[in-house]
């Protein structure tokens, strides 16, 4: 069998066109996300709102499009109304999630303000607590956001200091209400009830938004499929998406499964989209439910039990602020991937999360800020990831693993740019082996290899940390070539690729 790995490119067979909110991240009031991450008004570069301005310059760094906020578990415990007005006149209140003291400091007016100073590209994404909460108490909070003027609710945002309304079109119907951990969990038949009241509510006061019901938190629940089933029967006119949530670690050593986590997550998006047509061609509808991958990330959940349990309500504290690898990081571009293939369906995503919780970027109380790892396949992505995605199909060596079978070596996707170039995303699965690449390009004038990119290193465990925040980044790779329209390359073992073509 050879050891190249080869695929074609033409114009001609597209999955689809990129939408950029694929590209979003996540905020929850968990851990240190928003208190000493975004948000510490004593921090030597806060600005007038209290906002970090050395992580607000990575987040656009990162190129982030869409924040998803405020949970995450954390909403189905959240009374919105403590979140606005006088900062210093809200109630601390007990956050049931992660068993911590919620000071609300920073609210929904912060968090509109976040948005703008990072730029038009980012877009709020709002959730509503179904667990605790219900359609009421959606619709007020809908109002109070989005009503220009002249009812007590927009008059109190007004009020409040902000008199343009803050415009949230994208709204989720809670989070995992599948979880028997969600404060509120329920049966698929009680919430699809009440995300389709809530649903009907809200678009009476405006026909034009975004709803997102909530789908199964993992592939590997009990109830997988059937909840979405049970889910759509009832929301299936009222919703433009449905919720997807994956994490992935890496289990008892077991180094080459965790390289393939895209293979489960490829897997569950197909699954879920077989599932929504299967009620759409029920329902006898021609409308598609689009994905909405709203949580995804690399994350050691292993650890998380003992350290929420052992809290006692503190404010803020450290918590999963896994450190990330160069292994952590490829397997994250390669989730990248997994998206972008199927750009035809899901047209949001959110890594979870923004700020040292999971997340690609750190800090320091009154100290730095630093880029994970992880932050640099994602910042790839968002860059030059814009355009209609090709149609890529491997040909090539594989591998078996334990947890996701058999596994091509080669994971790539490659997305068409407007002015026509083309940037290729690949992985290299092989832990000890380089993999030749051969691309034939067809139907596009292309003349050269104008970068390739690659994060590798001799180890693969290596990290940034608060004592190395600049161990590990990018760099330059050599050999990639462009001629007769064949692209060839070499792929370094275990390494995430940028091979852009112009």
């Amino acid at each position: 069998m050879t050891r190249t790995a080869r695929f074609a490119l033409d114009p001609a067979f597209t999955v689809g066109t990129v939408d950029p909110r694929l590209f979003g991240s996540f905020v929850e009031h968990l851990g240190r996300c928003v208190y000493t991450g975004i948000f510490e008004p004593d921090h030597p570069t806060a600005d007038e709102a209290g906002l970090r301005q050395d992580v607000l310059e990575l987040v656009r760094e990162l190129g982030v499009t869409v924040i998803r906020y405020p949970g995450g578990n954390f909403v189905s415990g959240y009374k919105w109304e403590d979140s606005v007005g006088p900062a210093d006149e809200r109630p601390r209140r007990l956050d049931l999630a992660w068993r911590t003291t919620e000071s609300n400091r920073f609210g929904l007016s912060e968090y509109i303000a976040f948005l703008k100073k990072l730029g038009p590209q980012a877009e709020p994404m709002m959730a509503v607590n179904l667990g605790t909460r219900g359609v009421a108490e959606a619709i007020e909070l809908q109002e109070y956001a989005n009503h220009p003027a002249g009812t007590e609710l927009s008059d109190r945002r007004i009020a409040h200091g902000d008199k343009d309304p803050f415009g949230i079109r994208l709204w989720c119907l809670g989070n995992e209400m599948d979880g028997p951990w969600q404060t509120g969990h329920k049966t698929a038949g009680e919430y699809g009830r009440l995300a389709a009241e809530t649903a009907r509510a809200m678009r009476q006061i405006d026909k034009d938004v975004e709803l997102v019901a909530c789908g199964s938190s993992g592939q590997g629940m009990d109830t997988f499929a059937e909840w979405e089933a049970t889910v759509l029967q009832e929301t299936y006119d009222l919703v433009d998406h449905i919720s997807l949530h994956a994490y992935y670690e890496e289990h008892d050593g077991d180094r080459d499964s965790f390289l393939a986590s895209a293979v489960d997550m490829e897997s569950f998006i197909e699954n879920v989209v077989a599932t929504c047509d299967h009620v759409g061609a029920r329902l006898k509808s021609k409308k598609k439910i689009n994905l909405s991958f709203d949580e995804w990330n690399v994350w050691y959940m292993s650890r998380t039990d003992a350290e929420v349990s052992a809290l006692d309500w503190p404010e803020a504290p450290r918590l999963l602020e896994d450190v990330y690898s160069v292994t952590d990081a490829v397997v994250l571009g390669s989730l990248l991937i997994a998206l972008l293939r199927h750009a035809d369906r899901v047209t949001v995503a959110c890594l979870a999360q923004l700020v040292n919780v999971i997340a690609p970027i750190m800090t320091e109380p009154d100290g730095p800020a630093w880029r994970q790892t992880t932050f640099f396949p994602f910042a790839a992505a968002s860059r030059f990831g814009r355009g209609e995605v090709l149609d890529v199909r491997v040909s090539g060596p594989t591998y078996d693993t334990k947890r996701h079978g058999t596994a091509d070596l080669l994971h790539a996707t490659a997305v068409r740019a407007e002015d026509g170039t083309v940037t290729v995303f690949a992985v290299n699965r092989s832990r000890t082996e380089s993999l030749p690449l051969e691309a034939a390009l067809h139907g596009m004038e292309l003349g050269e290899v104008v970068e390739h990119s690659v994060l590798a290193d001799a180890d693969p465990d290596a990290r940034n940390t608060l004592a190395e925040p600049e161990r590990v980044a990018p760099r330059a790779g050599s050999g990639a070539t462009l001629e007769d329209s064949t692209l060839k390359a070499t792929l370094e073992p275990l390494s995430w690729n940028v091979i852009r073509l112009g």
